[in-house]
């Protein structure tokens, strides 16, 4: 049984956004394993007022994987020789999307690494009308695509983008530094979020848990940063390594640190969503890549958003950021129909046909983005 002090503290945090002290927060984050089913159920409670008891479903499409990034923890930085590269083309894109539409996903997210030139931006900007048009206007697009020129942000935002993922991976600037070689700046990602939300998109974000070198107060500071950069959307995953990155060689994913990482991961999206209420909050497939069951524990612990993969397989074995990516023998279909029967059988139901935008965002607007 939760102690009264727990009990209070939960009740606060239920009662509306931003009601714990930077102190709780971390203290939350810290409970011992036999109060997290509490902190769980307190953050559910949370996420069916807000969004009830159903899930948003975005239909990722791995667009390529070139990179110009080099992150020290990532499968696909730049410097991995070993991965075999590709890039979806037009076509390719147009047809999953037209796929996901005909199967009810009333969202997409378009992702690859990250690349600035401008045939890029043109591809881009060329590619969402015709989205759009196959749809009738009706999916929305998330662009996950890294940092990009304030004018390319507005040129995209024109032709039809709806949302825009760019994850800091953590807020602190000391970690931030140990994670990325010297010319991949702290400031700059930072102030990417802030043009994006000038200019009208829906703007996510997400850090990883469980890094090296990262303390209960690193993460505490990384959900006070979505509260101050005033994000609609969070993606947050526990830190999985790969064994082709300098971060990743000489760690084993032994059983032990699944778990710590799992139970870590699911106290950051329920402690998130304690603090910040109304935002969009995804269960990552890294949890599923920790424990078969990872996403299901992701929405009973306060998400409401699945992002499942419509990339062909010849591609997916390409695309993984860390080991133990799932689902790679797993057609877009069987997905489909998969991941259907495990979030009902947690109780939630998929809403099919809609976008799902963010709540927070639209109670700063006063509509949906069109």
């Amino acid at each position: 049984m939760p102690d009264s002090k727990l009990e209070d503290c939960l009740a606060r945090a239920g009662e509306k956004p931003h009601n714990l002290s930077p102190a709780e927060v971390e203290w939350l984050l810290g409970l011992p394993s036999s109060d997290l089913p509490a902190l769980y159920q307190a953050a559910y409670r949370v996420k069916e007022r807000v969004s009830g008891r159903s899930v948003s479903i975005r239909g990722l499409i791995e667009m390529g994987n070139v990179c110009a990034k080099d992150c020290y923890y990532c499968g696909i930085r730049r410097s991995n020789s070993r991965v075999r590269r590709y890039q979806l083309d037009k076509s390719d894109i147009l047809r999953l999307s037209a796929w996901a539409y005909a199967q009810g996903y009333g969202s997409l997210v378009i992702q690859a690494g990250e690349s600035e030139s401008e045939a890029h931006t043109r591809f881009i900007e060329d590619l969402l009308p015709e989205i759009a048009a196959l749809s009738g206007g009706a999916l929305g697009v998330t662009l996950s695509l890294g940092e990009q020129e304030d004018e390319v942000f507005r040129r995209w935002r024109s032709a039809g983008a709806h949302r825009y993922l760019l994850r800091i991976e953590t807020s602190s600037p000391r970690l931030y530094q140990a994670l990325h070689p010297a010319d991949h700046l702290y400031e700059r990602r930072r102030r990417c979020l802030a043009v994006l939300r000038d200019l009208g998109y829906q703007v996510g974000t997400g850090v990883m848990s469980g890094l090296p070198g990262q303390s209960r107060a690193d993460l505490a500071a990384d959900i006070e940063f979505f509260r101050q950069m005033d994000v609609d959307m969070i993606g947050m995953g526990p830190y999985i390594p790969h064994p082709d990155t300098p971060l990743g060689k000489d760690r084993e994913l032994t059983p032990e640190y699944r778990s710590s990482q799992l139970e870590l991961g699911l106290r950051m999206i329920a402690v998130t969503r304690l603090y910040l209420h109304d935002v969009n909050l995804a269960a990552t497939t890294a949890l599923q890549a920790l424990a078969d069951n990872g996403r299901e524990q992701g929405l009973l612990a306060g998400a409401n958003v699945i992002m499942p993969n419509l990339t062909d397989l010849e591609y997916r074995r390409d695309y993984q950021l860390y080991q133990g990516k799932p689902c790679l023998e797993e057609s877009a279909g069987q997905c489909r129909g998969c991941l259907e029967a495990r979030v009902v059988g947690v109780g939630e139901s998929i809403r099919w046909g809609e976008r799902g935008d963010s709540l927070h965002y639209q109670q700063r607007f006063s509509s949906p983005l069109d």
